[in-house]
């Protein structure tokens, strides 16, 4: 028999398992672990193949943010953002999980309201990835708790808070690949913030996502690239800049992406 419903805990807005009946999650899955073995193979140690197995794994999940009428995107996304951490150099797993989870509450897709646990969470991974000296990463979080709409402005100013921590290590900087691949992506920048019908629903609750808060969350998107290029912090953004760029490249036509 269920609980009580006062009694059950409340419902994760982070929160999003992967379902291995799902082709894309299966995808995913198996990206990960074949980013992890190319890199080996190619004679990097563990800690570097698991941030470029992990880079691309993020770009997956980002881009199922981004764009959860199309999980093909997040499948092209995936070894995109292997092959530049690959050449470019691993990617901080802190930053790509916090402007991950920050996009994940802005865009709605779990269809739950940020818990207080939610808030300290994104609090905790904005704080880590400034601590690193991923400033810029840091400060996504935050900003979507606070476009969300779905919290005080207090407790939003509370999750910016942790991204002005005094780093205790420079940060990954940037590189090469990196710079491409984030100016590929705010090249079709234009294209991935128009307008779009959505039609997914959110994983709970059964309503459609709200057109209006993907846009939203694909701009913010945008305008942290553009931070994190400016800020010569390109490495950290190397998961949402392939994210964004397959995005782009699906809405532009110019790549035939399902």
């Amino acid at each position: 028999m269920s609980a009580p419903a006062s009694s059950m805990p409340p419902k994760s807005a982070l929160a999003r398992p992967i379902d291995p009946s799902v082709p894309s999650n299966r995808f995913a899955v198996a990206g990960l672990l074949v980013g992890v073995v190319a890199a080996r193979l190619s004679g990097r140690s563990w800690p570097a193949s698991l941030g470029i197995g992990g880079a691309g794994f993020t770009a997956w999940a980002t881009a199922r943010e981004l764009d959860p009428d199309h999980p093909d995107t997040a499948n092209a996304a995936l070894p995109l953002a292997a092959v530049v951490a690959l050449f470019g150099g691993s990617v901080n797993p802190l930053a790509g999980v916090s402007v991950m989870s920050g996009l994940r509450v802005l865009a709605g897709t779990t269809g739950q309201t940020p818990t207080p646990a939610d808030e300290a969470a994104l609090g905790v991974q904005a704080g880590l990835a400034a601590l690193t000296g991923e400033r810029f990463s840091a400060f996504v979080p935050g900003l979507a708790l606070l476009l969300s709409g779905k919290v005080q402005p207090q407790v939003a100013a509370l999750t910016l808070a942790p991204a002005l921590s005094p780093a205790l290590r420079p940060g990954q900087g940037r590189s090469a690949a990196a710079d491409l691949l984030s100016l590929a992506a705010l090249g079709l920048a234009a294209t991935l913030i128009a307008p779009e019908r959505i039609s997914s629903q959110a994983d709970q609750g059964g309503h459609k996502l709200n057109d209006d808060q993907i846009r939203l969350t694909r701009q913010l998107a945008a305008g942290a690239l553009a931070l994190g290029l400016l800020g010569r912090q390109s490495r950290s953004f190397v998961p949402l800049a392939a994210a964004a760029f397959s995005v782009g490249l699906r809405r532009s036509g110019f790549i035939k992406i399902p």
